[in-house]
């Protein structure tokens, strides 16, 4: 089963942190800015390792990944 990876965009400060420690080629993430705010999108989710090393490290806990 695929992993779902859930950002809570009201907690993501578009810091980059999931984007610099993703291991996967493609990343999974992309940090874009939207109407001024940057935030974290999953721009590759298939290329998911399920390691969660972004939901650790996300300084904000605005990532989650599911089953």
């Amino acid at each position: 089963m695929e992993v779902k990876i859930e950002i809570d965009a009201d907690k993501c400060t578009g810091c980059g942190t999931c984007h610099d420690i993703c291991p996967s080629d493609p990343n999974v993430f992309e940090i874009r800015s939207d109407s001024g705010a940057k935030k974290s999108y999953v721009v590759h989710p298939e290329a998911c390792l399920e390691c969660r090393a972004c939901e650790i490290q996300c300084t904000e806990a605005a990532l989650k990944l599911t089953d």
